[in-house]
């Protein structure tokens, strides 16, 4: 499995300027996509999430794991976060609205400035 790439969410993206959100809270869809290829260590989501808090991160985890997005898996010293059958239902709903907002780009930054 590839490492994930630090610029995996630039400031300015489709996503960022999506009028939903996708879980319980804005970074829950950030969170989804890093984990759309297997299973991810805490370091391994830090590194494209770098501007998200870690106590952010944590309590983004914690939710999408209560709303069974996600697995939780501690083994030995070794703590592992992947995509349930839930989650990757979810995953695809939201490249559909990701498809979305490419189309409507322009639209939607032409709101947000006027």
């Amino acid at each position: 499995m590839e490492a994930l790439r630090a610029d995996m969410f630039e400031e300015i993206c489709p996503s960022t300027l999506l009028p939903f959100r996708i879980g319980p809270d804005k970074w829950s869809a950030a969170v989804l996509r890093c984990l759309e290829d297997g299973p991810r260590r805490f370091s391994e989501l830090r590194v494209p999430l770098a501007r998200v808090t870690p106590k952010v991160l944590t309590q983004s985890l914690r939710a999408l794991e209560r709303d069974g997005f996600v697995r939780r898996t501690a083994e030995a010293r070794r703590v592992t976060y992947e995509l349930t059958d839930l989650g990757h239902g979810l995953l695809k709903q939201l490249y559909v609205l990701c498809d979305w907002s490419s189309e409507h780009w322009d639209e939607l930054l032409e709101a947000r400035e006027g």
